[in-house]
C-alpha cells in the first residue's frame, strides 16, 4: 500500500456516485440469497451503512484509513482497513462466510484487475459460490466519441490525477474479465445520465 493515495474522506456523507449507483445495486439484492455481504473498497462505509439500515448483513474494507475511521463510528466490528492489492481478508473477517461481494467504483483504479477478481472468486468459492456486483464508470463507443468531440477527453481521463482511473471499462471488456475467471454475468444496468452515455454501469455475476 506504499503507493496508495488516500482518497481523503472528510465525513460520512455518500459520494456523488452513490446517488446513481446505490439504487440499482440494492434492486439486485435479495435478503434470502444475499445473507452476508462484503463491500470491497467501501470508502467511508456509506453503502454498508445503507444496506445495514435496510436489514442486510453487510461489512466493508478499504485501503483508506481515514475512510475506515469514519465508517467505524457507525459500527466498529463491520469495517477494517485492507490493501486491495493483496489476496487476504483482514483477520477479523476470516471466519465470516461471504456469499455476496459488492465493489463500487474500484476496479478502474487497480493495476491488476484480474488479481482482484480472482480474490473475489476465492472468497465466494470458500462459501460454495455466490454473487459479485461491480460498478465502474461506463465507456462505450458513443460516449468516448462525444467526449473526444467535446474536447473533454483529457479532463475525463487525466493522467495527472494521482490515484485516478487507470482502466477504462466497456460492457464487453468487464464481461470478458468476469467470464474468463469463471463467473456468469446475469445482469447489466447502466446508471446516471441517458442510455449509452451512462456515468457508470452495474454488473452482477455469479459463480
Amino acid at each position: 500500500m506504499a503507493d496508495y493515495k488516500d482518497y481523503g474522506y472528510q465525513n460520512a456523507n455518500a459520494t456523488h456516485a452513490h446517488q446513481y449507483i446505490a439504487e440499482p445495486i440494492i434492486k439486485l439484492l435479495n435478503k434470502n440469497k444475499n445473507q452476508t455481504i462484503l463491500d470491497l473498497g467501501c470508502g467511508n462505509g456509506a453503502l454498508v451503512k445503507q444496506l445495514v439500515e435496510l436489514g442486510f448483513n453487510a461489512y466493508g474494507t478499504d485501503a483508506s484509513e481515514t475512510g475506515i475511521k469514519i465508517a467505524s463510528t457507525f459500527s466498529h466490528e463491520r469495517f477494517a482497513v485492507q490493501d486491495l492489492t493483496t489476496d487476504e481478508l483482514p483477520n477479523k473477517f476470516n471466519e465470516l462466510n461471504f456469499d455476496t461481494i459488492i465493489s463500487t467504483e474500484v476496479i478502474e483504479h487497480l493495476y491488476d484487475p484480474r488479481k482482484f477478481i480472482q480474490f473475489c472468486k476465492k472468497i465466494l468459492v470458500k462459501n460454495n459460490g455466490g454473487q459479485l456486483i461491480l460498478s465502474t464508470p461506463y465507456h462505450g463507443y458513443l460516449k468516448n466519441l462525444l467526449l473526444a468531440v467535446a474536447g473533454k477527453w483529457d479532463q475525463h481521463a487525466n493522467p495527472l490525477w494521482d490515484g485516478g482511473h487507470i482502466k477504462l471499462w466497456s460492457k464487453n471488456t468487464i464481461n470478458q474479465l468476469l467470464e474468463e475467471q469463471g463467473f456468469k454475468v446475469t445482469d447489466f444496468v447502466g446508471c446516471g445520465r441517458i442510455p449509452y452515455v451512462w456515468k457508470s454501469m452495474v454488473i452482477k455475476a455469479t459463480i
